[in-house]
């Protein structure tokens, strides 16, 4: 079954960031995926742009609406994602627990509702 990893974070912890420290926090992440992809479990993963580079659409009462900035005023922006495939929510709950924003963020782990054959019709499967 595949699960969605979001990665929640406050974004101004890595605007504060050295060169060293950021180094260092990429390097914490490609393990993780080279952890992920050795277990056979990766499916995909994006970081994003910070959330002031949002743009919000909406179409809410039929009306096409923008709005600059990210959809919620929070401290904690979802910063980038993991597609797992995994055999059950503990499973994804395991890998969750090592993927470095665990440390200093959140993580939401939800599970797929795309049936598998609809993904890889879609060019995402893994």
């Amino acid at each position: 079954m595949r699960y969605t990893l979001f990665l929640y974070n406050d974004e101004s912890a890595f605007s504060d960031m050295g060169e060293t420290e950021m180094g260092e926090a990429l390097a914490a992440y490609g393990a993780y995926i080279t952890q992920l992809r050795d277990a056979g479990v990766f499916v995909d993963t994006d970081y994003l742009a910070p959330s002031s580079s949002a743009t919000v659409l909406s179409l809410a009462d039929g009306v096409r609406q923008i709005q600059d900035g990210p959809y919620a005023d929070t401290r904690e922006q979802l910063g980038g994602y993991f597609v797992i495939d995994v055999p059950d929510l503990d499973t994804a709950l395991d890998w969750a627990e090592k993927c470095p924003s665990a440390q200093y963020g959140k993580i939401e782990v939800r599970p797929s509702a795309m049936p598998p054959e609809e993904s890889d019709r879609h060019g995402k499967g893994g």
